[in-house]
């Protein structure tokens, strides 16, 4: 589908600087790769931030962080594949909207300022702090047709990049990503699947707990989908037409809205890398703005992140999504900025450099 390819441009990040970034994290009043991640995490903001060229004394920056929290609902969760009815997913975001959730309160703790999107829960919310972009009443049962149309994939991208536009021109160079959808693993566990060529039993995990049975039963379901739209597996826009979520082609979009404006983008769990999985198949060059909060408990998040080279900052055990990996991560990503911009070099502190 061409016209996904054309409607983000995306630029790599700046790896002509490389050299002389890592010269200044080396001359930092420390042994060589003594601060681990934070140093990786220092080089690619710079990567992101420095567009042109090098200047020892321009500083990395996080400027109003924002946490976008895309809600869904799937038609394969009314199948039995969850522990939960779908309606808890406008209980959650209705949670979300009056401050409850443990997203609340690790935004208020970090200082993110938080979004929710209805996408496309079964009904739409009625809070008014709550975006209404919805795409439908919940997606179409992914074993039995189609979750969505390409229009409706073509409508979520711009949607996306309306939220993402409105951060971006309030001065927000850092945005992260979480959902909300009961059944959305199911969902992203096809993506996975049909993205990266693998059977479905490397994919599929327990989501947020079922049993033997359920489990048996959601492996059963994904293989039927995944034999329904085989033919049709046959580009990034596909696979999502046919096994995403409303929430997942929104975060796909704004993945893609962001480094399309050389923002960082600060992905949560499973369901957050499927699309980053997606977005890096439409643009390879976005994986270089993509930071990787955590590695969840869902089974299938250890090959995602392979598959991007990527290593999450955290592994918590976590398995709530919401985008609350992502906001504990923020800290780390600020850790990594401070030190780079306020850490003296062996000259200026006066220390013999012996490493």
């Amino acid at each position: 589908m061409f016209w996904s390819i054309k409607m983000f441009a995306v630029d790599p990040v700046n790896h002509h600087i490389d050299e002389q970034i890592q010269h200044k994290i080396n001359q930092k009043t420390k042994p060589l790769g003594a601060l681990g991640l934070l140093e990786t995490l220092a080089k690619q903001i710079a990567q992101v931030q420095f567009a042109k060229q090098f200047n020892g004394r321009h500083k990395l920056s996080i400027k109003e962080p924002a946490m976008l929290v895309f809600a869904g609902d799937h038609g394969i969760a009314a199948h039995g594949v969850s522990i939960a009815p779908s309606e808890v997913t406008k209980q959650m975001v209705a949670n979300f909207a009056t401050g409850g959730a443990a997203i609340n309160v690790f935004c208020r703790q970090m200082g993110l300022n938080l979004e929710v999107i209805d996408c496309g829960m079964l009904t739409p919310s009625d809070h008014p702090s709550v975006t209404n972009h919805r795409l439908g009443s919940g997606t179409q049962a992914i074993h039995q047709k189609p979750a969505m149309t390409l229009l409706s994939v073509k409508d979520g991208f711009s949607y996306a990049n309306e939220v993402v536009q409105r951060h971006y021109d309030s001065g927000c160079n850092l945005i992260a990503l979480g959902e909300m959808g009961i059944g959305n693993t199911s969902s992203a566990a096809a993506v996975m699947a049909g993205l990266l060529k693998l059977d479905v039993k490397d994919c599929v995990g327990r989501g947020t707990g079922i049993n033997d049975e359920a489990f048996a039963l959601k492996s059963e379901l994904l293989t039927v989908a995944m034999n329904l739209h085989r033919n049709n597996l046959n580009d990034p826009v596909n696979v999502l037409a046919c096994l995403g979520g409303f929430e997942i082609v929104q975060m796909t979009g704004a993945i893609l809205a962001a480094a399309e404006k050389r923002m960082l983008v600060v992905i949560d769990g499973f369901i957050a890398t499927a699309a980053a999985l997606a977005a890096v198949a439409l643009h390879p060059d976005a994986r270089g703005y993509l930071i990787f909060a955590h590695q969840s408990d869902e089974q299938g998040h250890v090959k995602m992140l392979e598959a991007l080279d990527a290593k999450p900052i955290l592994s918590l055990g976590l398995r709530l999504g919401e985008g609350t990996g992502a906001a504990l991560a923020l800290p780390i990503i600020q850790s990594a900025v401070n030190f780079y911009n306020d850490m003296a070099s062996f000259e200026n502190a006066g220390v013999s450099n012996v490493v």
